[in-house]
């Protein structure tokens, strides 16, 4: 069975080593543009429990524990949304599924909105997380799967920068509004996604696996022109399709035979470290850990908001630039060392108690060790210098540094773990993802794939209090190796997919059992 599959695998007809390229059209920009405002209303969601808590405990007479309650149930809406995303997405298809994720969304903050009691609230953050969990994943699949190889990869990344937009978003409006009116904002990108689905083509590859071949060529046309050539690539997929529904069973147990184990182990495993990196706990009690260090909460939380975003953008470049595997080792390389200096932070406080030189310690290391580092791999990967530390973007970090020494209290740099997670770390998994499962199976993997994100991300919000009470530079610690090990994870494991398309991709991995 194995060699039959490969034989039809390999065959001419079905992995054509293709050199088409299509120009980004108005339709590629708009679908692009249409599943980003998931990202965003997701985004948004996730950054409203924090300026939103002094209302909604006022108003509603909350404790700090059952506000609690309100802020983390979104992310078990997330693990059932998780469950039935891919089984939703495959039957109804990309397009049905992402109104149905609006629907959740929309319904979730009315009940915020008009809700007079705490489970009013509480179910609508709920219904939000169901609505999250589904877009986490349908989002990177329709992209990767409309967008042609040469500009997937900046498409995907491009939602992840609309996420951190919409979580810096609500920070900032939220402080001047009611948390009632804040609601009301955030449904806004629901309605404009419900009806941005209207004009955008669904997904070929879903349309070849369900036997529409007339509706991919239509779709394809859509998407790449009137004028393109869309034969080679019309039969590319129809060909691969063929050939893997064949040879593979689709059920969830086929999930774990030997020739999807390769696929599986990445996605689980990517998302899995990337969480016990520790990324959802800073976001989420940034303001505790900058307190903890000596530094001005509200000038660093501000400060993350806003740096977030430029970093965020970045990375659209340089995942087409540098490719996948080096954007991943790099920032989680970046993060590790970043994690490293704030554990060194706090246990030299417990040493030689000093909070100015801790948040020093803390802040301003990580900004001399990391950015320069980063700034000079990236400037070198754009414009291609023969040695970075010449050119003149290596004095941005210590200008920076001159400024916010002055400005925000030495807080501006705790956040730099951040930067390096949205420039790379947080969303790359999610490309890879989007690219490397089978089209057999990419329901039931991704849905997989999308629970073990949640859990794990679930897992370290609920420990992290815990945590970095009983013993602050351990916690950080912890994130180090784990952020350490995704480099080694992907550097053993993950293949670069940059430039090539998703049938390649897919054969390439399921041949390697």
């Amino acid at each position: 069975m194995t060699g039959s599959m490969e034989e039809g695998l390999l065959d001419g007809s079905s992995l054509r080593k293709a050199s088409w390229r299509f120009h980004v059209t108005a339709n590629i920009v708009l679908s692009s543009l249409v599943a980003a405002c998931g990202h965003f209303a997701y985004g948004f969601a996730a950054g409203y429990a924090s300026p939103a808590q002094s209302g909604i405990m006022d108003d509603l007479g909350l404790s700090i524990a059952e506000y609690s309650v309100f802020a983390s149930i979104m992310t078990f809406g997330g693990m059932i949304g998780a469950l039935i995303s891919g089984k939703v997405a495959d039957i109804f298809g990309r397009r049905v599924t992402m109104w149905l994720l609006d629907l959740f969304f929309i319904l979730g903050w009315c009940s915020i909105t008009f809700g007079k009691r705490a489970w009013w609230l509480e179910a609508g953050r709920l219904l939000m997380g169901v609505g999250a969990g589904i877009h986490l994943y349908v989002a990177p699949i329709y992209i990767s799967e409309v967008t042609p190889k040469n500009i997937r990869g900046s498409c995907v990344a491009a939602a992840s920068f609309a996420l951190t937009l919409g979580f810096s978003l609500a920070y900032y409006i939220g402080n001047n509004m009611s948390w009632r009116t804040l609601a009301l904002v955030g449904a806004t990108p629901c309605f404009i996604q419900v009806l941005g689905v209207f004009f955008i083509p669904e997904s070929p590859r879903w349309l070849s696996k369900i036997g529409l071949e007339k509706e991919v060529e239509a779709s394809l046309k859509r998407l790449r022109g009137e004028n393109a050539d869309i034969s080679t690539e019309a039969a590319e997929i129809k060909d691969f399709t063929e050939t893997v529904q064949q040879h593979s069973g689709s059920t969830f147990m086929d999930l774990f035979s030997r020739k999807y184990a390769r696929p599986l182990i990445i996605g689980t495993g990517l998302m899995a470290l990337v969480q016990f990196g520790g990324s959802n706990a800073v976001t989420s009690f940034a303001s505790s850990i900058f307190r903890a260090a000596g530094c001005s909460a509200d000038s660093a939380s501000r400060a993350m908001a806003v740096l977030q975003l430029p970093f965020a953008a970045m990375s659209i470049i340089l995942t087409e630039k540098a490719g996948r595997r080096l954007l991943m080792m790099v920032t989680s390389a970046g993060a590790c060392l970043g994690c490293l200096l704030v554990a060194l932070g706090f246990l030299f406080e417990y040493n030689h108690p000093s909070t100015e030189l801790t948040s020093s310690m803390v802040l301003t290391g990580i900004l001399v060790c990391e950015n320069n580092i980063l700034y000079s791999l990236i400037f070198s990967l754009l414009f291609r210098t023969p040695a970075a530390w010449q050119s003149p973007y290596i004095l941005i970090p210590p200008m920076t540094s001159i400024f916010c020494h002055h400005f925000v209290d030495f807080s501006f740099y705790k956040q730099l773990f951040s930067v390096f997670f949205t420039m790379g770390m947080g969303g790359t998994p999610w490309i890879i993802m989007s690219e490397i499962l089978p089209i057999n199976i990419k329901g039931s993997a991704g849905s997989l794939t999308t629970l073990v994100n949640c859990f794990t991300s679930w897992i370290v919000s609920y420990a992290f209090n815990f945590l970095f009470e009983w013993n602050a530079a351990g916690t950080f610690f912890l994130f180090a190796f784990f952020c350490g090990s995704v480099v080694i994870f992907v550097a053993m494991l993950v293949p670069e997919t940059k430039g090539r398309t998703l049938e390649e991709i897919q054969a390439s991995m399921t041949l390697l059992q």
